[in-house]
Formats: C-alpha cells, structure tokens, sequence
C-alpha cells in the first residue's frame, strides 16, 4: 500500500469516474486502474462498482476512501511540523489561486510577502476551484485563493474580500453612456462568457438570472460566445464582438481614454463575489497563514471591500 494508490482512490470516489480521476492526477487510466485493482487484491475487498457511466463507491469502499483521506491530510504534515519547530516562516508556503483571481491580486501580493517575509516564498498554482480542492485535501497545496460557494466541507475558511461585479461594453456601444445598467437588459445582448469548468461563470449567472436563463435557450447558445480567460475576453469585447461581466479588481483603477472599453456599474443590488483563503484544519504553520492574511490586506485592489472576519469551518 502507497500514498500514491491512496490518491488514487480517493480521486475514483470524488470524480466516480476512471477517466477523470486519471486525468486529475496527472496518470494514464491503465495506470489508475491496475493500481486500484492491486489495492483492492492487497485488501481483499473491492472498493468500487465497475460498470455504466458512474463509478460506485461499495460501502467498505467509503469506509477505506474517508481513512485514506485522513492519511493523505497527516502524512502532508509530517515535513511542516518540523519546519515549524526551528520557524513557521521558513520555507515555502504552497499556495493556490484560480484564475480569475491570480492575474491581479498576485502582481501586488508577491512583492508584499518578499518584503515581510522573505525566507517564505511562494510557490504558486493557478487551477480551477475543483482542482485547487483536491490539491487541499492530497496535501499537495498548504491553502488557496478562492470565491465562495466551494463544493467541499472540512477546510478553514478566512473570508478576504468582497469583490462587486461590473459590466464591459465596447466603447460605442448604446450602454456606454449609462451611468448604471440592470442585469435584465443584458439578456437581449450577445454574452462573452468564460467556459464550464471557472467558478465565475457560475457565479455571473447565478447573480444574473437573466443570463442564467438567456444562455440556457437555443438561441442564447447561438449568442453566447465562450472565452478561455478573462483578458481573452477583455479583447474580443474590444473587438465588439459582444458584452462581458468582469470582476472589479481586473478593472484598472484609473482607465485610459484611449481604452475600447467602458465599464459600467449594475444597479443596486449589486452582484458581487466573497474571495476567501482556504486551508486544511490540521495544517500547523499557522503564522504562515496569519502572514498571507495580512499582505493580502495589504493589497490595493480596485473596488474590493477588504473583510476582517475570523476563520470558520465550511
């Protein structure tokens, strides 16, 4: 029995599929599969119901996969238990960041820890939410830059900032002028989106029910154009391709009037998001976490509303 084949099972049992759990760890399916079958032989039990599109968990399987993940969690905190014995600020601190988040809070926050912590650097991962979760829980990242909701349970989680939301229109388009737009009149307008799999496109359209409903349609398929980052985006709604919703913080604070952009605020109530930082209970460098917290309140986003709320259990 390895910590390898551990990661494995408990990848099979979140994604309840073979393929998937291979590609999240960076595997060939051949290779999952023959080493959760010598697992399995190694237990004497089968750990999983093979067959159909959906990959079963048998009940000794959830038993074993909840223990592996406990082991997995323990075994990540051997190493920086003693390192926090000489000095919790030393060595580096793994951190994850999803994408729409990472390009404009990281310029200002690395600069930050390399100033008040310098024997701390920051190795650093940009995933999606679900990645960056498994990364957590395999010990594999010691904490992550996220927004709520998170699909997960058992994490501390320190609120950071609350970031509004705001809409990107080419420079002649009609809604350049506005002062305020409501997210109902976006419907009739062709949506640059970002694809399945970032957070905040679920975010947009869960705040904006009116493109939730619009994209759901036949013909807001055929006008929802879907972008692979937000500053791919930013271009094509340069371009006039379409209209875009954008976090505040990938704003400038002072925009260029040579720009092709104008953005405009949403009326009130205003669709915003919580970014949070995202650590296991069990992980002891404290002071490391305690130091991120402070330089990223250090940082001089635009438009975001720094929290000082304490730490809870998701």
């Amino acid at each position: 029995m390895t910590l390898t084949e551990l990661k494995y099972i408990v990848a099979v049992a979140r994604e309840r599929h073979f393929g998937r759990a291979a590609e999240a760890c960076f595997v060939s399916q051949p290779t999952l599969s023959v080493a959760i079958r010598k697992l399995e032989d190694e237990l004497g039990v089968t750990l999983f119901e093979r067959g159909g599109t959906e990959v079963g968990v048998t009940p000794i399987g959830e038993r074993i996969v909840a223990q592996a993940q406990k082991v997995l969690e323990e075994s990540a905190n051997l190493k920086e238990i003693a390192k926090q014995g000489h000095d919790p600020l030393s060595g580096a601190l793994r951190v994850g960041v999803i994408y729409t988040i990472g390009p404009y809070l990281l310029p200002q926050l690395v600069p930050r820890l390399i100033e008040s912590a310098p024997q701390m650097p920051l190795l650093l991962q940009e995933y999606f939410t679900t990645r960056l979760l498994e990364l957590l829980r395999q010990g594999e990242i010691d904490c992550a830059i996220m927004a709520l909701p998170l699909p997960d349970a058992g994490l501390t989680i320190q609120p950071l900032y609350d970031e509004p939301f705001v809409v990107a229109v080419p420079k002649g388009h009609p809604l350049a002028s506005r002062s305020h737009v409501k997210a109902e009149e976006l419907k009739s307008e062709t949506m640059l989106l970002l694809g399945t799999g970032h957070c905040f496109r679920d975010q947009v359209l869960e705040v904006c029910p009116e493109l939730s409903r619009f994209s759901a349609t036949t013909e807001g398929i055929q006008r929802t154009f879907e972008g692979s980052s937000l500053e791919t985006i930013r271009h094509m709604v340069a371009s006039g391709i379409g209209i875009t919703v954008l976090p505040m913080s990938s704003i400038p604070a002072q925009p260029d009037d040579r720009d092709l952009l104008r953005y405009i605020p949403f009326e009130a109530p205003v669709p915003d998001r919580r970014v949070v930082l995202a650590w296991r209970k069990s992980f002891p460098r404290t002071a490391a976490i305690d130091t991120l917290i402070a330089a990223i309140h250090d940082c001089r986003l635009n438009g975001v509303t720094m929290l000082e709320a304490s730490a809870q259990t998701a």
